[in-house]
């Protein structure tokens, strides 16, 4: 079965920080990323008043985790959904507010573990990426179509590259001979224009790919969206934790929770009015890393991030 090699990251510290909510009569939480739904599993489990909603734009994903958490009946509720949708999720499912929400971001273990969706580089495959397939264009469509300038700003922007100029230049010169639809068409581009000097740990091509993905995906700009969306759905005491894996998710993370935390109170006002004090705190000071032991049983907990909040009271 899939999920016997999927270990979700950070499963038990997840659960710990949401448990106060989880705990609750009648609780809901969402699983906005749900993957294989090791984390919704758990949870289910573990906390037998409540009730998930889990979305996830994969309907490979999404169709394994229902089978997966079938035996939890109606408390499970799958939703076909980008994370972004989370609202209009939960106003289709008639649910006003919600006690916890979990973000595991990146790309899931399926999508990295089946070859042919050509999200890794180490395995070739038909250079896909989308995390939906039943719709958008794929990284080949990118590759394609993309002016230099424009694959120069995303593997820039996304994928922190310093080569991006580099690549972009020799990528539309390899297509204008061969259309770059597998990966170790791409590999050898970027490898063959990596000079040695700039040759680093890892595959030189980790970076493109991860601005790739980001690409096809939208995952960026879909985050900015749900995030938001996520936090104003919680009720009073709800709590949030969100896992990401590389800098640009975490920044986005870091700056909405900061905003959340922070009073609102005028400047010049001689002291803090109720409607202004904040209405979150944080629950982990700065981002917390996955313990050696953890990250050497599960490579895939190395580069997380984990951020969580609680909600102290109503909107205004």
């Amino acid at each position: 079965m899939t999920e016997t090699r999927h270990i979700p990251v950070l499963l038990e510290r997840t659960l710990e920080l949401l448990a106060p909510a989880l705990e609750r009569e009648g609780a809901v939480m969402v699983d906005a990323t749900l993957g294989l739904g090791g984390h919704s599993a758990a949870a289910l489990e573990r906390f037998p008043n409540l009730t998930i909603v889990g979305l996830d734009r994969d309907t490979d994903a999404l169709a394994a985790a229902t089978e997966r958490l079938a035996p939890f009946g109606d408390r499970f509720r799958p939703v076909h959904t980008v994370y972004d949708g989370i609202r209009s999720a939960l106003d289709a499912l008639g649910i006003a507010e919600v006690d916890a929400v979990l973000f595991d971001l990146g790309v899931s273990s399926m999508q990295l573990d089946e070859a042919d969706r050509g999200f890794a580089y180490a395995q070739d495959a038909p250079l896909d990426m989308r995390m939906d397939r039943t719709s958008g264009r794929t990284a080949a469509d990118v590759l394609a179509t993309y002016p230099e300038e424009e694959l120069r700003r995303i593997f820039y922007a996304y994928g922190e590259e310093k080569l991006a100029p580099r690549y972009a230049r020799r990528i539309v010169e390899a297509r204008a001979v061969a259309p770059i639809e597998r990966s170790a068409q791409l590999n050898q581009i970027i490898f063959d224009a990596t000079p040695r000097s700039a040759q680093r740990t890892g595959h030189p091509a980790k970076r493109v790919y991860q601005a790739l993905r980001i690409e096809v995906n939208d995952e960026l700009s879909a985050l900015e969206t749900a995030l938001p969306a996520a936090l104003d759905a919680l009720a009073v005491g709800g709590r949030i934790v969100v896992l990401a894996y590389q800098s640009l998710e975490d920044r986005i993370v870091k700056r909405e929770l900061a905003a959340r935390v922070r009073s609102t109170v005028p400047a010049g006002l001689p002291m803090e009015l109720p409607e202004h004090a904040p209405r979150f705190r944080l629950l982990v000071r700065g981002a917390e890393l996955a313990d050696e032991a953890e990250r050497a049983a599960n490579p895939r907990a190395i580069p997380v991030r984990l951020r969580a909040a609680e909600r102290l009271r109503a909107a205004a």
